[in-house]
């Protein structure tokens, strides 16, 4: 039984507050997000923090702090409340505490003794006889006799459910229809020995009372499915749930070596991105991409696009490769779509300390201002800002002994000489005056533009490559780059 057609959807996102926001599971919420608002339903921002031992209060910040950035905005969670509060799995303890009594007294679960060692003895012999190696149900009929040995010993049972003896069949809204017979899925625990509710419980029992109708979640979570449809079937039976919801389980993100991206990936901290400079908006361009497309031909789209056009139907089951060049060429066009003015204070980050090189007081807005359209059609994320822009503000260029090695030929001398000549001459208050000086200045020494400019690019700027190099003395002035090319030849000469 899943959702009924018509039912108003309703998505969760749960993530765990341990450690940095990694991108595979920003894709997760981006789908989830994305489906809600494409159906004009519900998002359930869920925090799953009932292990102490990984959780902390600066992740939940971080976490909170990094859908924002992201621009996803939840209809009900932290910060924001709703009629299922609290949204924090720590503070609805009694809640699965009654729910597990509930199953026991039902008898749709029961108290397991086994120890761990004994558990690995009984896997390990199913294993060498060719058996399913999963629990056997050892304690699933215990007599009171039984029970009052193992409660003499001093053993604390552990709760687990009581799996039907039936085949389970779902349609997933990824990969169509699944089957998993009851061999392939034994009874499994529900709560610790200690009295802590595991995920196993908390999760569904959380959907249920929410009234979760779309469960979208990672390829890594599909064969718990058929545990937690049983386990519905119960909540059902007991009032808890309303109805099954519909599962769609998204393909992996794959990193090097056709290895799932994990935490451990640099590549996959979201930290990484935010600090580079990376605009939400291409970054999720790109992320949308690991599963989905707009169309077989447009791979640039705006996350307004995205929603109008989303459907979990269309998402594709097969692994996706995470491709970083890929991720920055897609922001890099993000970029240039930006509004000059919004990308000038976007870049603002990036001209502060502790980023900037130069002194607080030699940063000039003018010639930022001025410079910034040049800037916007080169960088592939914000960051790049700096060392594009540094030959503005610093005293003299950035030291780079390979781009001077490399640009500095023998003629170099003669040819900056020549340079010097005919810039000084020129119309400073037009980029095409000066590249006709350089282009003029070429000429006379048997050299194209290409060749001509490079000596005169090190020279003002530090560097082989950078920003449009005409535009980028007109804004830096005679004065200034006339003084560089003398340092410059100063330097040639000694």
């Amino acid at each position: 039984m899943a959702s009924a057609p018509g039912t108003p959807v309703r998505v969760r996102f749960c993530p765990s507050p341990t450690g940095n926001p990694h991108v595979g599971l920003v894709r997760t919420a981006l789908f989830n997000w994305a489906f809600a608002k494409h159906h004009q339903g519900t998002l359930v921002f869920r925090i799953e923090d009932t292990d102490a031992a990984r959780d902390s209060e600066e992740s939940y910040t971080q976490l909170l702090d990094s859908m924002r950035w992201l621009g996803f905005d939840w209809d009900e969670g932290p910060e924001v409340g709703g009629p299922h509060a609290p949204y924090r799995q720590s503070q609805r303890m009694d809640l699965y505490k009654d729910v597990a009594a509930k199953l026991l007294d039902a008898g749709h679960a029961y108290r397991c003794y086994c120890s761990q060692d004994e558990l690995d003895t009984r896997r390990e012999a199913a294993r060498a006889a060719g058996k399913p190696s999963g629990y056997d149900g050892h304690c699933r009929e215990l007599t009171a006799a039984q029970v009052e040995e193992y409660q003499a010993q001093g053993r604390e049972p552990i709760v687990r459910f009581r799996m039907p003896d039936e085949t389970i069949t779902f349609t997933d809204l990824v990969r169509g229809e699944l089957t998993f017979t009851p061999e392939n899925v034994p009874d499994y625990g529900i709560v610790r020995a200690n009295g802590a509710p595991l995920y196993t419980l908390v999760n569904p029992v959380d959907d249920a009372l929410m009234e979760i109708t779309h469960v979208l979640r990672g390829e890594d979570l599909l064969s718990s499915t058929p545990r937690q449809i049983a386990l519905y079937k119960a909540l059902i039976e007991l009032g808890v749930a309303k109805e099954i919801p519909s599962f769609g389980h998204l393909p992996y993100v794959m990193g090097e070596g056709n290895k799932k991206l994990s935490k451990r990936d640099p590549q996959s901290s979201l930290n990484l991105y935010r600090e580079r400079g990376f605009l939400p908006e291409g970054l999720l361009n790109y992320l949308s991409l690991l599963g989905w497309s707009l169309s077989a031909d447009q791979d640039i789209f705006s996350t307004d696009e995205m929603i109008a056009a989303f459907e979990i139907s269309d998402v594709n089951p097969n692994p996706a490769r995470f491709d970083l060049k890929k991720c920055e060429a897609i922001n890099g066009d993000h970029i240039r779509m930006l509004d000059v003015k919004d990308f000038t204070e976007r870049c603002r980050p990036w001209l502060q300390a502790p980023f900037a090189p130069w002194a607080p007081e030699a940063f000039d807005e003018a010639k930022w201002q001025a410079i910034a359209p040049h800037a916007q059609t080169r960088l592939k994320v914000l960051s790049e800002i700096t060392d594009n822009v540094d030959f503005l503000f610093l005293p003299e260029p950035a030291e780079d002994e390979a781009s001077w090695t490399k640009a500095m030929k023998e003629g170099s001398d003669a040819l900056l000489r020549t340079a010097r000549e005919k810039l000084e001459a020129a119309d400073w208050t037009s980029a095409e005056s000066l590249k006709e000086a350089v282009l003029a200045a070429g000429e006379a020494h048997g050299l194209k533009l290409g060749k001509a400019q490079a000596p005169v690019r090190v020279a003002v700027t530090g560097r082989t490559v950078g920003l449009p190099l005409f535009e980028s003395l007109e804004v830096l002035g005679k004065e200034t780059t006339l003084a560089r090319i003398d340092a410059a030849l100063a330097k040639l000469a000694a």
